[in-house]
């Protein structure tokens, strides 16, 4: 069974918090609990960098969550033009670890590009049933 759910965010910082609480809600209605810290720190990362770096003033980013028989897929797509690249943060450094500790918590993790901008996404797997 595959499940999807999507919702769009003004360009404003309220809003990577309210895309935390999004993927939190998400996940509990699909009794994906063990997956939410994770998933929720990548959102707010991805949400973070498309407010900085990706979405023009005036737009929306939106934030997506997909399931697979095996995988849970964060998406966060946005209008910019940039790229997004994982750094090796400084020890002292204040930024610059997002898509690091993205990438480290994911089981997959890239970037698709679109027609007008990009989608920046991270899989986890589930666990196996018992």
């Amino acid at each position: 069974m595959s499940l999807s759910q999507q919702r769009r965010f003004p360009r404003r910082r309220t809003s990577v918090g309210a895309s935390r609480d999004f993927v939190v809600g998400v996940l509990t209605e699909w009794q994906f609990s063990y997956l939410i810290d994770d998933i929720q720190l990548c959102v707010s990362e991805l949400a973070t960098n498309a407010l900085l770096h990706g979405v023009p003033p005036g737009r929306d980013f939106a934030v997506s969550l997909r399931t697979t028989d095996q995988l849970v897929r964060l998406e966060v797509r946005d209008s910019g033009s940039g790229l997004p690249v994982v750094q090796c943060p400084e020890e002292e450094s204040c930024a610059g670890r997002g898509l690091y500790l993205v990438r480290a918590l994911a089981s997959g993790f890239g970037v698709d590009h679109d027609v007008v901008g990009k989608t920046v996404w991270a899989v986890f797997t589930k666990p196996a049933p018992p």
